[in-house]
């Protein structure tokens, strides 16, 4: 049964500037993305780009789909965005958020994520089975 949903658009150039950004690219990385994110983004020949906006876009929808924005509760390294081993993007969470989706009653997501030159899309479908 579908719980919640949550739909996010980010725009490439934005997300591209702040990563360029000398004085706060490394930081935004390091707080948004995890590791696995990052070395999967890095790794795009063409596309980096859109590849990250497609995974904050993805975050943004996660947090829209739990009711909640950025905080205590809701992190951005809490939410991660996966390759199954067929490649389909997935949605996995840790610590805190994993915690309070438990308690929403949220124990899988659905994950499609689309991306142009221009945006990243993201929408998720929390379900309870």
């Amino acid at each position: 049964m579908i719980i919640s949903t949550g739909i996010d658009l980010a725009e490439v150039d934005r997300i591209q500037a702040a990563l360029e950004d000398p004085r706060i690219g490394t930081r935004f990385r390091d707080r948004v993305f995890t590791e696995k994110e990052i070395a999967y983004c890095e790794k795009k020949q063409r596309g980096k780009y859109e590849s990250y906006a497609g995974r904050f876009a993805a975050k943004e929808a996660v947090m829209k789909a739990l009711g909640r924005g950025w905080g205590a509760r809701v992190r951005w390294l809490d939410i991660e965005v996966a390759r199954a081993r067929s490649g389909k993007p997935e949605i996995v969470l840790h610590d805190k958020t994993a915690s309070l989706a438990a308690e929403l009653g949220i124990r899988r997501w659905a994950l499609s994520i689309t991306h142009t030159k221009e945006h990243g899309l993201a929408f998720v479908i929390a379900q309870d089975e």
